[in-house]
């Protein structure tokens, strides 16, 4: 049920605060690469958003016309439209259990607040509205588009401080309530691991298509290297959250390493040809690596390719 919600949690401990504030200043460090440069021309165009019915006037476009308005009064209206001049984006962020798994410097939790922030802080620079979604045991929580720079401390509170997502919880469900939460139209940040994405799921592939045709979607598919690759060591206990069961897996075994390999490969196929099914962007981050060089690459890579079909 999405609905617009408080804080999940604001009364963090003395640690989360400290990692907040080391967020905030790792984000005003990146802030001036090459991500702030082509802020605006990365995106789609704003598009235009409906301001008045009025009178038909000579030299007016003919295809703005209001039929229906037309039609009952017997004199031609049009529709007039307003560009829109300032940015929407709407951050939203997985907070199932998955995400909370890390083998390196950062969960994939801690990653997606990385991105969050940086992500934030160029917008509201820029003079634009970030608002964010997060998946909570209760519902869909939803924080409010702002643009000032408490508003974004407050967004990077949200995502380290709220609760985890029940596992199995459905992505056609997920995707339901954002569709209701997001009226305007908008760049979407979509940050998980899409560890429940199916490809098989028309609903899911339905509602995507949907939210894409609408809103600029950009998914930010974040994986661990421990998710790639089992180290070649002897038995693991694991937990799978997902499916709530134990496992024993042995690290020594060339075979099983191979399958988890496979396994992993199989996983992020589906996610890309949903995404590329979709119409949705899709930036792969390994949170084992430099976590905005994937970032940058894809803002220069769509800057490139719409600067060519401008020319």
């Amino acid at each position: 049920m999405a609905r617009s919600a408080k804080s999940p949690a604001l009364s963090l401990a003395p640690e989360l605060i400290a990692r907040v504030r080391q967020v905030e200043l790792y984000t005003h460090r990146l802030v001036s690469t090459a991500l702030a440069g082509g802020w605006r021309s990365t995106f789609r165009g704003q598009g235009v958003e409906f301001e008045e019915v009025r009178p038909y006037q000579p030299g007016d476009d003919v295809r703005s016309i209001d039929w229906n308005v037309t039609a009952r009064t017997g004199e031609p209206f049009v529709k007039a439209f307003r560009e829109e001049r300032e940015l929407c984006l709407q951050l939203v962020v997985d907070t199932s259990l998955s995400m909370d798994f890390g083998t390196g410097q950062y969960s994939k939790r801690q990653a997606a607040a990385q991105l969050s922030a940086l992500f934030a802080t160029v917008c509201v620079r820029s003079q634009d509205r970030v608002g964010l979604t997060l998946f909570g045991p209760d519902g869909l929580h939803h924080l409010k588009a702002g643009k000032s720079s408490t508003h974004v401390q407050r967004l990077i509170r949200d995502v380290f401080a709220a609760p985890v997502t029940p596992p199995g919880t459905p992505m056609s469900s997920i995707l339901e309530g954002l569709e209701r939460a997001v009226n305007r139209r908008s760049m979407i940040l979509f940050c998980s691991d899409f560890a429940g994405l199916e490809d098989r799921d028309p609903d899911v592939v339905d509602r995507l298509a949907r939210l894409s045709a609408r809103h600029d979607v950009i998914a930010l598919f974040v994986h661990d290297p421990f998710e790639r690759s089992l180290p070649e060591v002897g038995i693991l206990e694991m937990e799978d959250p997902l499916r709530r069961r134990r496992l024993s897996v042995d690290g020594r075994s060339e075979e099983v390493r191979e399958a988890w390999s496979s396994a992993f490969e199989q996983r992020r196929q589906v996610v890309r040809s949903v995404f590329a099914r979709t119409g949705v962007d899709c930036v792969e981050v390994d949170t084992g690596a430099d976590l905005v060089d994937p970032v940058l690459e894809f803002f220069r890579r769509r800057r490139m390719e719409r600067g060519g079909r401008t020319r």
